[in-house]
């Protein structure tokens, strides 16, 4: 198989726009997110070792966000009478500073996309037949004619991938699914405010009075 490409955003209504700014990968990003019994990181979240950086999060940890994103997929699936709901989103624009979306709608259209996009002809398969249509590995192995090795190294696999493209696309990342949803406030450039002695007195308007005596 081939490399898997790049973070690259998704053509949707979430992801208009992307970002050159590579993601930076923390110890308090990582460390709620680690297993505390893996034995590649020690629970830390991030690899460790001299032909490492110190910033490359470990699978652990990709695995937990895509099942993080997972879950709240199959919530929005389930919430069907609500999945079409209008909510008013604040947003960044030159004349209104809120829309309306259709968020859930939205989340499940990007994880859906994301995977399409960044997952090989055969991980895609795997992805839509047991996480999407719920299939277990003996009903996979059959239709995939795979054995059951090789489909729980693909299942890892789709894991990490996906965990780590929710997390780094941009500029709206499907995890944490709280931020997506509840929108993320991004610091604008603060203007200075004009001292009381560089403002120019303004002329103070008086009505016309009639003079009595």
């Amino acid at each position: 198989m081939s490399a898997a490409p790049t973070a690259m955003p998704v053509p949707t209504a979430k992801f208009r726009s992307s970002t050159a700014e590579a993601f930076e990968w923390t110890h308090s990003e990582t460390i709620g997110l680690a297993n505390v019994r893996c034995q590649k990181c020690n629970g830390t979240g991030l690899m460790p070792g001299a032909h490492r950086d110190g910033k490359s999060p470990c699978n652990c940890v990709l695995r937990n966000i895509f099942r993080a994103c997972l879950k709240r997929f199959y919530f929005c699936d389930d919430n069907e009478p609500y999945r079409s709901k209008v909510i008013l989103t604040p947003c960044q624009g030159a004349d209104v500073n809120c829309t309306w979306t259709r968020t859930s709608e939205d989340y499940m259209a990007d994880f859906y996309l994301v995977a399409k996009r960044f997952l090989e002809e055969d991980e895609f398969r795997i992805f839509r037949f047991h996480f999407l249509l719920g299939a277990d590995w003996k009903l996979c192995c059959r239709r995939l004619g795979i054995e059951r090795g090789t489909f729980f190294h693909a299942v890892y696999r789709v894991e990490q991938k996906l965990g780590r493209a929710y997390r780094e696309i941009r500029p709206y990342s499907l995890f944490p699914p709280d931020e997506y949803f509840g929108g993320t406030i991004r610091k604008a450039k603060a203007l200075p405010m004009e001292r009381l002695e560089d403002v120019a007195p303004k002329a103070v308007l008086r009505a016309p009075l009639r003079r009595v005596g």
